[in-house]
C-alpha cells in the first residue's frame, strides 16, 4: 500500500484494490467541487435489442431466501372478519446493527388480534445477522428484538449519536423506539415521547417513517406517517360482490395527521412539533415518505404519498418549519386533477442535472406516477413518456425503489406488487391477489424499459408484495433485492450480474450525524453525472442499506471523481480518480 498526498495537503489518501477502503480529507479541506473531466464513454448498455427487435438484458436474479438462512412468516392475525390493517403489512430494513461492515436484516411482523390468539409462539420481529457470502443467522432473542406488536414498517438511524443504528417500528397502535446499545436493543419509546399518537387521542395507525435532520443541528428528527382512524370497534362492513365482506379502502375512514418530532439532543426526549412545523393535516391518509433536497438549498424536503388523498410536498423553510407546495408544484394530483391511491414512494436524480423525479406506486388501474422536475418548484408526471404507464396500469404497486442494479450508471426502478383483496379475481378478471414484481431498467435520460420477464424466473412468480429494499448482501459489488409479502414469506433475490462494475462510497459524518443523513454525493464517470442523496424513508414500510452507495460504471475503468456535500456545514470533500471495483470511505472532519 503506497500513501498518496491528500487534497490541499490536509489529510492523506490511502488506496487498496478490490473493495478495500480509501479514506480522504473532509470538512472543507478539499474546497469546492471540481469540474468534470472527460472520460471514456460506456461501450455497452444494460439492455439492448437483438436483430429481431427484442429487448435483452444482462441482469439476472436468483431467489436464495432459505439458502441464505431466512425463515420468516408474516402473520396478519386474520380470523375471518377482514379487518383493514391485515392487508397492508409487512416491512423490513437492511442495516448494520453490529457495525461489522455487512448489512443485516430486520423483518417486521404483525400480530394476533386481542381475543383471537393463535397457537404456538406469539409472532415477533426477526433480526438476521449477516455472516458474509449471502448467509444469515437469526439473532432476534440475543438482540432483544423478540418484541410483539402489530407492526407495519421500520426506519433505522443513529438518533442518539452514539455510533450505532437504532430502530423505529411503526404499528397499529403505539410505535416503538428501540435504542441500540452495542448490539442489544432497549425500548425507550415512553422516555423519548415518539409513540406516533395524536395528543389526547386514541393510538394511531402508523405506516412509513423517516429519520431526517430538519433543522441541520446534527441531531436526527423523526417524521412519522399516519394512515386512517380505524379501530376494531369502528370497523365498517364493505363488499365488492354485494354479499360478502371485503377489506375496506380508506374512503370509509377519516384520515390521521402525520407527526413530526424534533430531537432535543443527547439524553433528551423529542418534542412533537407537528403543528408548529406546518405539517399537521388530518386528511393525509399517508403511507410513504421520501426525503431529498429538491431545490438544492441545503435543507431537506419531504414528499408524502397519500392513499385516495392528494400527495404532500413539504418545502423546508430553513427554520424548522415547512410549507406544502404540492398543488402548485404539480405533484398533488394526476393529470386529470384526481387524487390517486398512493402507496410507496422514492425520489432520485435520474439525469444527474438536479432534475429530481418522484416515483409513486398506486392502486390497481392507476399507473405508477413519475413526477419529474421541469422547473423551479414545478413537476410533471412523465410516466407515459418514460414508458411506465402501460406496464404499471393493471398491478397494484406498493413498494418502489430506485437502484442501479445493472451498474450501467443509470438508475432502474423496482416495484413490489400485490392486491389487498384475496378474492379480487372473482370480480375483476384482469386482477389477482398475488402479482409478480416488476423491474424497469433506465437509460439515464428519464426513460425505462420493462425487463421483468428477462431478469430470472423469480420475477415471474407472483407474491402479495409490499415492501422492497436493496443491499449488497454478499459483498460482490452489486445490489441484491428483498421483497416482503403480506401474510407470507419474504423473497430474497441475489443479483447475479455479469459484465459490469461500479464503485462504492461510504460516508462517516461528524458526530452526532454519524451516517451523514442529508449528504449529497456526486460521482462523475464515463461522461455521466450521478447523484445520490443520503436518506432514510422511501419504498413502502422498508429501508434499503445506506452504505455503501453504489455508482455504476458499465465497462468504464473508473470514476473521474467523487464529490460530497456534507449536510450541516455545507462543506465539500472531493477525491480524484477511483478505479472500478474500489470502495471509497469518506470521513467528515469535525469543525
Amino acid at each position: 500500500m503506497k500513501p498518496r498526498g491528500g487534497c490541499g495537503g490536509r489529510k492523506g489518501l490511502e488506496r487498496l484494490r478490490s473493495w478495500a477502503p480509501l479514506i480522504a480529507c473532509a470538512g472543507g479541506a478539499c474546497g469546492e467541487p471540481a469540474t468534470e473531466r472527460a472520460v471514456p464513454q460506456y461501450s455497452e448498455t444494460s439492455y439492448a435489442t437483438n436483430p429481431r427487435g427484442e429487448v435483452t438484458t444482462r441482469l439476472h436474479f436468483t431467489e436464495i431466501t432459505r439458502e441464505a438462512g431466512i425463515e420468516f412468516q408474516h402473520v396478519t392475525g386474520a380470523f375471518g372478519e377482514k379487518w383493514m390493517p391485515e392487508t397492508l403489512g409487512s416491512g423490513a430494513a437492511f442495516f448494520d446493527y453490529d457495525s461489522d461492515g455487512m448489512p443485516d436484516l430486520l423483518l417486521v411482523n404483525s400480530n394476533w388480534w386481542l381475543g383471537h390468539e393463535g397457537s404456538g409462539e406469539r409472532p415477533v420481529q426477526r433480526l438476521y445477522r449477516n455472516l458474509g457470502g449471502g448467509r444469515f443467522e437469526d439473532r432476534t432473542a440475543p438482540a432483544g428484538l423478540d418484541v410483539s406488536l402489530y407492526g407495519m414498517g421500520a426506519a433505522v438511524a443513529d438518533y442518539d449519536g452514539d455510533g450505532d443504528p437504532d430502530i423505529y417500528l411503526t404499528a397499529v397502535g403505539t410505535n416503538r423506539l428501540l435504542r441500540n446499545d452495542d448490539g442489544a436493543f432497549t425500548d425507550v419509546t415512553v422516555q423519548a415521547g415518539v409513540g406516533g399518537d395524536p395528543p389526547g387521542g386514541p393510538p394511531a395507525w402508523s405506516t412509513g417513517a423517516a429519520w431526517v435532520d430538519i433543522d441541520l443541528d446534527g441531531w436526527l428528527d423523526l417524521f412519522v406517517c399516519n394512515y386512517v382512524r380505524w379501530t376494531p370497534e369502528t370497523d365498517l362492513f364493505t363488499t365488492i360482490d354485494g354479499t360478502n365482506k371485503s377489506y375496506a379502502t380508506p374512503h370509509q375512514y377519516r384520515g390521521e395527521s402525520c407527526r413530526l418530532y424534533r430531537n432535543r439532543g443527547p439524553g433528551e426526549s423529542f418534542a412533537d412539533i407537528t403543528d408548529a412545523a406546518g405539517v399537521h393535516n388530518p386528511d393525509g391518509k399517508s403511507l410513504g415518505v421520501a426525503v431529498t433536497d429538491f431545490n438544492d438549498d441545503g435543507w431537506p424536503d419531504l414528499v408524502v404519498a397519500n392513499d385516495t388523498q392528494r400527495n404532500f410536498l413539504y418545502r423546508n423553510r430553513g427554520d424548522g418549519s415547512f410549507v406544502d407546495i404540492a398543488v402548485r408544484a404539480g405533484v398533488a394530483f394526476d393529470e386529470a386533477g384526481r387524487a390517486r391511491a398512493g402507496m410507496g414512494v422514492d425520489v432520485a436524480d435520474l439525469t444527474g442535472d438536479g432534475g429530481w423525479a418522484i416515483a409513486i406506486g398506486n392502486f390497481a388501474h392507476e399507473p405508477m406516477s413519475l413526477f419529474a422536475k421541469i422547473g423551479d418548484d414545478l413537476f410533471q408526471d412523465r410516466a407515459g413518456a418514460a414508458g411506465l404507464s402501460r406496464p404499471t396500469l393493471i398491478p397494484l404497486t406498493f413498494g418502489v425503489v430506485y437502484a442501479d442494479l445493472d451498474l450501467d450508471g443509470a438508475l432502474d426502478i423496482v416495484a413490489a406488487n400485490g392486491h389487498i383483496e384475496p378474492g379480487i379475481a372473482a370480480v375483476r378478471r384482469e386482477q389477482s391477489f398475488a402479482q409478480p414484481p416488476q423491474l424497469f431498467v433506465g437509460d439515464g435520460a428519464g426513460a425505462f424499459v420493462d425487463v421483468s420477464d428477462l431478469a430470472g424466473a423469480d420475477f415471474r412468480q407472483p407474491l402479495v408484495g409490499r415492501g422492497v429494499a436493496t443491499a449488497d448482501i454478499d459483498g460482490d459489488g452489486d445490489l441484491d433485492l428483498l421483497f416482503t409479502a403480506n401474510n407470507g414469506t419474504p423473497r430474497l433475490l441475489r443479483n447475479d450480474l455479469d459484465g459490469a462494475s461500479g464503485i462504492g462510497v461510504s460516508l462517516f459524518g461528524a458526530a452526532p450525524n454519524h451516517r451523514a443523513l442529508g449528504a449529497l454525493v456526486t460521482a462523475y464517470a464515463a461522461g455521466r453525472t450521478q447523484r445520490r442523496f443520503v436518506a432514510t424513508g422511501s419504498s413502502y414500510l422498508a429501508q434499503s442499506s445506506l452504505m455503501p452507495l453504489y455508482f455504476g460504471l458499465g465497462n468504464a475503468g473508473g470514476a473521474d471523481s467523487v464529490v460530497v456535500r456534507w449536510p450541516v456545514s455545507g462543506s465539500f470533500t472531493r477525491v480524484g480518480h477511483v478505479a472500478a471495483g474500489e470502495q471509497v470511505i469518506l470521513r467528515e472532519t469535525p469543525r
